[in-house]
């Protein structure tokens, strides 16, 4: 794309993006709800272009999204909807400027009407196209290339999507498994090919795509109603069991809010506080016939309780070291103690279902055991409800840290 850019109608084309997007944003309902049904010649290219390629993708999105789903676990709905959607169309109206208004310019310009003789046979207007530029022969072959690899990278993903499925996501499978994937996958599209053509190819593409789309219906509405579930249970307040700070220790307050931690004070307080109220919880969790695991580090950047379960996600409080940074005029401020380096350090209480931490550093060990208490009674809470189970599988169980 780039090579077409540089070496072609470079301000032509810059221009026709920005009109050509600037025409699409205006015209956006129009595209989208336009049938042609008033426009008897426009509806064979109607349906063998834009219903086809409807089709072909409602039929493909159960593999796409099953694939683009398994790699993006981890991801906030934020960061896939930027990496999966909004920058792929915008490299798409790139891709299709660079290449469809190169083409128009040079078909006006250059070949005579050439280049539009071959609409109908886009195999060879694609190197036809290429001649027109510098550096063909090495230009095709790269051409040849991009194609094969999204072939096979394209086969690849469906071979791993229908894997993971007939092994219900196991984490491993034979070889011979997704090889065998694979066979079936080319043998079933040269068996269509060979029986009809493109044609039987796009017919069985339209055939599969109706019972598809009724799923992804069906689909929206439980992604709706699993997405007000997730607010509501990262929402869910805490049961007024305690209030952690007191009038009792306001002088104590007063000298932690003031000081800046150094690396020693808050080994200090990962070592006497955060270590002695989760020993001293875990023991008492042990008496209550409660198992209850304390997971650290061979330094002492990190001390977690750990409730271990079978068929629902393991309960996890932890507390791990944890440094900020000071801005320079913050630092040179004379009613604030000295720092090192222009760092702070403080301790980070974490949770199992990755929710937000929040610094604990001005809690005493019995508030910390309190606030440990709170999120315990919240998670017990929260899996003996029916209409939470989507967040109770042993499938998550695992490190946050």
């Amino acid at each position: 794309m780039l090579f077409v850019l540089f070496l072609g109608p470079t301000v032509y084309l810059i221009g026709s993006f920005t009109e050509g997007l600037g025409n699409y944003i205006n015209n956006f309902f129009n595209l989208t709800f336009n049938t042609h049904v008033y426009e008897d010649a426009s509806l064979p290219w109607f349906y063998n272009w834009t219903i086809l390629y409807w089709a072909w993708w409602i039929s493909w999105s159960p593999f796409v999204g099953f694939f683009i789903a398994k790699i993006s676990k981890g991801r906030t709905i934020r960061e896939f909807i930027a990496a999966v959607l909004i920058l792929p169309t915008i490299f798409n109206f790139m891709w299709m400027s660079v290449f469809g208004n190169s083409a128009i310019w040079l078909d006006s310009h250059v070949s005579g009407g050439a280049l539009s003789a071959l609409a109908n046979d886009p195999d060879a207007l694609m190197f036809r196209f290429l001649e027109y530029l510098p550096f063909t022969k090495v230009i095709s072959f790269m051409v040849i290339a991009i194609i094969m690899i999204f072939f096979v990278t394209s086969a690849d993903s469906g071979m791993f999507v229908m894997n993971s499925i007939a092994t219900k996501n196991a984490k491993v499978s034979p070889k011979w498994q997704i090889a065998g994937w694979g066979v079936l996958l080319a043998v079933l599209a040269l068996f269509l090919l060979n029986a009809g053509g493109l044609e039987a190819l796009q017919s069985m593409t339209l055939i599969t795509a109706l019972p598809f789309s009724i799923i992804i219906l069906v689909m929206i509405a439980c992604l709706v109603k699993a997405l007000s579930i997730d607010k509501k249970y990262y929402e869910q307040e805490f049961s007024v069991s305690t209030v952690p700070w007191s009038g009792k220790l306001w002088k104590d307050r007063l000298r932690q809010i003031v000081k800046v931690d150094s690396q020693n004070d808050i080994d200090s307080y990962m070592r006497d506080i955060a270590g002695n109220a989760i020993h001293e919880l875990s023991n008492e969790f042990i008496k209550n016939g409660i198992e209850a695991n304390i997971n650290q580090g061979k330094e002492p950047n990190f001390i977690e309780i750990e409730i271990r379960y079978d068929l629902v996600n393991n309960f996890i409080y932890g507390v791990r070291s944890e440094t900020k940074d000071f801005p320079e005029y913050f630092q040179k401020e004379e009613n604030l103690s000295d720092m090192e380096d222009g760092q702070a350090y403080f301790p980070l209480a974490y949770f199992g279902d990755a929710r937000q931490g929040y610094d604990v550093r001005l809690f005493t060990k019995d508030e910390l055991i309190a606030d440990i208490l709170k999120h315990y009674e919240r998670f017990v809470a929260i899996i003996s409800e029916d209409k939470n189970k989507m967040f109770i599988s042993s499938n998550a169980n695992r490190r946050i840290r």
